[in-house]
């Protein structure tokens, strides 16, 4: 296990060897990338911005808790389990925030649990949509960014909902 964390390392020393024998200026590419990615962080501000305001608009409003109320009896029915409906309506908006939960959720019933099961699948099988529907779409002109959003959120769900049935026999 010590000699992966040397892979990294490694492959960085190997670029470099390579860039050095074939008389690749480092710097100066280094430095044209950087002027490149400028625009692009300045493109994807006022996306990203705006989606972590609403994810913890979410949050604070106590839409979060109203919602995860109201839908805990049909989660319930799906074969997920109450405690983690917080979680599976958290994730599509925050990564951080929805690792804050599945520690939290990890704390109080273990990872050996079924409901701590359900949450590290429903976590690790998720993805956050609405960050990487910003950076995907923030750069394109027709914005009909809303059937691959559903899409994913569907996706994001069907797994949830196919994780924790799984769960039950493992």
């Amino acid at each position: 296990m010590k000699y992966f964390a040397l892979i990294v390392p490694l492959l960085f020393l190997l670029v470099f060897g390579y860039a050095l024998i074939k008389k690749v200026k480092l710097y100066d590419c280094f430095t044209g990338g950087v002027k490149e990615a400028v625009p692009l962080v300045l493109s994807l501000f006022p996306y990203l911005a705006a989606i972590l305001m609403l994810s913890e608009l979410f949050e604070r409003s106590g839409l979060s808790g109203y919602l995860t109320q109201l839908l805990s009896p049909a989660f319930r029915a799906l074969g997920i389990p109450p405690e983690i409906s917080k979680l599976v309506l958290m994730k599509p908006f925050s990564g951080s925030g929805s690792t804050a939960l599945l520690s939290e959720i990890l704390n109080a019933y273990g990872a050996d649990s079924y409901i701590g099961r359900c949450a590290c699948v429903s976590y690790g099988s998720g993805e956050t949509v609405f960050y990487i529907s910003a950076v995907y779409f923030s750069d394109v002109k027709k914005k009909k960014i809303f059937v691959p959003i559903a899409i994913s959120l569907l996706a994001n769900f069907s797994a949830v909902i196919l994780g924790c049935f799984l769960c039950r026999f493992l």
